[in-house]
């Protein structure tokens, strides 16, 4: 499934992350403004290897704009079993351009072709507003897990449809 918007700034589409992508996704969790001050020290360390990348079904929003041919400007990780968005970052710049949108449509058509009615996502505090705009519904809280992660976090769900 390729997905793709056009606006402004060129068109966006999403396709399979691969092996080299990984530094570059790394930068992204590590640099998003999202978790700055209390939550630094949860993406601190953190690290998408091409391990993880060729596990999970990990796929990029990419500009093609031009002279940014390819440049990423976000990403998501749909882990099948138990199925769970693992992992979405947009990029800072990307904010408010329609990528997160279109990463959480590709999502959904990922989800109903590998036949899940369901994806949970435990949320980072300030992401629940954007998630629950494109359909996800709150279903409970996850306890904070220290040493990481000191603070309770939204748990949501995506209810995937059979057809769309």
């Amino acid at each position: 499934m390729n997905r793709s918007i056009t606006g402004r700034s060129g068109s966006v589409s999403v396709r399979r992350a691969t092996a080299r992508d990984a530094k570059r996704l790394t930068r992204l969790v590590r640099g998003s403004r999202a978790y700055e001050g209390q939550y630094a020290a949860m993406v601190a360390g953190y690290r998408v290897g091409p391990d993880y990348i060729e596990t999970h079904r990990v796929f990029v929003a990419v500009a093609a704009t031009e002279g940014h041919e390819g440049q990423v400007l976000g990403f998501y990780s749909l882990v099948l079993a138990p199925p769970e968005l693992d992992l979405m970052f947009v990029a800072d710049r990307a904010q408010g351009r329609g990528v997160g949108r279109l990463l959480v449509a590709h999502m959904t058509s990922e989800a109903r072709a590998a036949g899940l009615d369901r994806v949970r996502v435990v949320s980072h505090p300030p992401a629940e507003g954007f998630y629950r705009s494109v359909g996800a519904v709150h279903v409970g809280t996850a306890s904070a897990t220290p040493p990481a992660v000191v603070w309770d976090r939204p748990e949501l769900e995506f209810r995937i449809p059979t057809c769309q």
